[in-house]
């Protein structure tokens, strides 16, 4: 096992490789984007549909004002998308570029929206079709959203562009920057969408859509939800985040699922979808990746090693939440070569019993979209629409993880009590040898002061294992009275605020983006920097380490009197 871990790591520099292509990371920056609309349209869904599970229904008037919010949000994701996979596209590529020669990403996300709906939206007698402007226009988006940034920078690159003289204002000569490549990008879909229809004889959402329909299934197979889940597992077992790498392939199942499955459970019909955020979040990522709610409080509980009780009981409230990090760093899980098996195991297992209770028993699957932190159990019973089998399975996926997690965590319990009653009996002999007791004189340690308010954002790929850290930065800046505020945000959020910031720290599992973060703030003044996983942990539990360690980056530095 421990070559395997070994062999494991030496490709690691692959698997951040392919982390970074930016395409992976603009599906993924527009979705992050999205989330809040998401949920939001999730909302009127669940007070307009869960009080039928009670024999509640609203009037048709009602009905009708509480899905028109639905439809006039979710219902237009797909354009939306293509408008946020721009910017952040664009966003990249201006990195790569000089900063005298930028493109406009509002420009880009501007012409994504018309280059969507010119591919997307279908002409109708007495108006238009918006079918495929919500989930059924994901994959247009994707490509829209691709190919428009690369369009500008075409343009950008080769200078391709419209010349003002300087006295025009800044704004006014961008305005006329943008015309040609904002003309070429229109101009094209234009084309393309009559020539495609012209020869297909159907718009080219519903073709892509056509042509993808064989991967939702496969997705939704035993042997395709084994390999998304346990990939996802993989990459994270290997220090990187796993859903990174993984979502942006899946995403567009994740939401069209949910979606048919909603119009199939309105219709009287089966939900029949597996593959969902809500069976990634409440199924088989169970306390975060590698399904580790039942290990953790295992740790707290069971085990014999102060090691992992103390990691287990300080990570216990944290993990209800999905918020994982602590124990996958602190126990540790990630690269430890004992929990592999478990580790990629569970999850497996976890959705497969999610699909049997679903395609076998006839349970409903994910009709609703609830946020990432909603604690497990109750995600997935709300999530299905309060679906009775859904009271069974929870228990017996907390069993299942408890027995898959259970023999390697005795033996790697075993192998820590061992550890510490050795150390335990090395540091006895320490102190027979001494003969005189040193006491150390304890200095008042204090700090210098900035003449401006500091700033610290702490990035992750989601901003909530970055809250942990930037908490504890702000409490110790409070305890020894330095001006300091501390933030934290998703990857991608930041882009936008660098230059509000005098230190930039990425938390372990997007370690990875380093050198993209360090050329995206050199020029800002603004210092990057990472973190490992067990110094995470550590200073995340430690207000005043923490602080030192952003002032030692910001290259203040405390003093002793």
């Amino acid at each position: 096992m421990e070559a395997l871990i070994k062999k494991i790591e030496q490709m690691k520099p692959f698997f951040e490789k392919f982390t970074n292509n930016p395409y992976l990371r603009a599906i993924r920056d527009g979705f992050i984007s999205l989330i809040p609309v998401i949920l939001f349209s999730s909302i009127f869904l669940l007070v307009a549909f869960v009080p039928n599970i009670f024999g509640f229904y609203w009037s048709g008037g009602v009905m009708d004002t509480l899905l028109k919010a639905y439809s006039y949000s979710m219902g237009i994701v797909g354009m939306l998308m293509a408008a946020t996979i721009a910017k952040s596209l664009t966003d990249t590529f201006n990195g790569q570029l000089p900063k005298t020669r930028q493109i406009n990403s509002i420009s880009t996300m501007v012409v994504a929206i018309i280059a969507f709906l010119l591919i997307a939206v279908e002409g109708v007698e007495g108006g238009i079709s918006t079918g495929f402007m919500g989930t059924r226009g994901l994959l247009s988006a994707f490509v829209v959203g691709f190919i428009v940034p690369n369009i500008y920078k075409f343009c950008v690159k080769n200078n391709i562009t419209i010349k003002m003289p300087e006295e025009v204002p800044s704004n006014i000569s961008q305005t006329f920057a943008d015309l040609i490549p904002l003309a070429l990008s229109i101009l094209f879909f234009w084309v393309f969408d009559i020539v495609f229809v012209s020869i297909f004889a159907t718009p080219f959402s519903a073709w892509i859509l056509e042509i993808f329909k064989p991967l939702f299934t496969a997705a939704d197979s035993y042997l395709g939800l084994a390999l998304i889940f346990g990939a996802m597992a993989f990459f994270w077992f290997v220090g990187i985040h796993g859903p990174s790498i993984v979502e942006p392939a899946v995403a567009a199942i994740y939401i069209t699922n949910v979606e048919a499955n909603l119009m199939a459970y309105q219709a009287g019909e089966h939900a029949s979808n597996v593959l969902s955020q809500g069976s990634q979040y409440f199924v088989a990522t169970l306390g975060g990746t590698g399904a580790t709610l039942v290990i953790t409080f295992m740790c707290a509980f069971m085990a014999r090693s102060k090691q992992l009780k103390a990691v287990g009981k300080a990570s216990s409230v944290p993990v209800i939440f999905g918020v994982n990090e602590p124990v996958l760093f602190g126990a540790p899980i990630v690269l430890n070569p004992v929990f592999f098996i478990p580790f990629i195991l569970t999850p497996i297992v976890n959705v497969w019993l999610l699909r049997f209770f679903i395609t076998g028993l006839g349970m409903d699957g994910f009709i609703y979209n609830l946020p990432w932190t909603t604690p497990g159990p109750i995600g997935l019973i709300v999530g299905t629409g309060f679906a009775p089998l859904a009271f069974i399975l929870m228990p017996l996926l907390l069993v299942v993880d408890f027995a898959i997690y259970y023999p390697f965590l005795k033996v790697y319990d075993r192998q820590l009590v061992e550890q510490e009653k050795k150390n335990a009996e090395e540091d006895n002999k320490v102190e027979k040898k001494k003969e005189v007791k040193e006491v150390k004189e304890v200095k008042e340690v204090t700090y210098n002061k900035s003449d401006k308010k500091l700033a610290v954002l702490v990035v992750c790929a989601n901003g909530a294992t970055s809250g942990m850290l930037a908490k504890a930065i702000e409490k110790g800046a409070k305890e020894k009275g330095v001006d300091l505020e501390s933030t934290a945000m998703a990857y991608g959020q930041h882009k936008d605020v660098i230059a509000d910031f005098d230190l930039i720290i990425l938390a372990p599992q997007m370690a990875s983006m380093l050198e993209e973060l360090k050329e995206d703030c050199s020029n800002k003044g603004t210092k990057a920097t990472s973190t490992s996983g067990k110094e995470y942990v550590s200073l995340a539990r430690n207000p005043v380490g923490a602080l030192d360690f952003a002032l030692s980056k910001i290259t203040l530095s405390k003093i002793e009197e």
